[in-house]
């Protein structure tokens, strides 16, 4: 499993802001990152099935 750092996911929905990802991870479009020391990271196939599932 690949995880994604917050530039990774950045990049990957096409340069959308910081307050962008974040409102769209409470409001449950993205899924909420997991934290890895002190770092979050999401996981690619959990973002790739969000993608999907809002494109529909």
């Amino acid at each position: 499993m690949r995880y994604l750092s917050f530039r990774d996911l950045q990049e990957k929905l096409g340069g959308r802001g910081r307050s962008t990802i974040y409102r769209d991870v409470e409001t449950g479009r993205l899924p909420k990152p997991i934290k890895i020391g002190s770092r979050l990271y999401w996981a690619e196939a959990d973002i790739d099935a969000a993608i999907q599932s809002n494109a529909g």
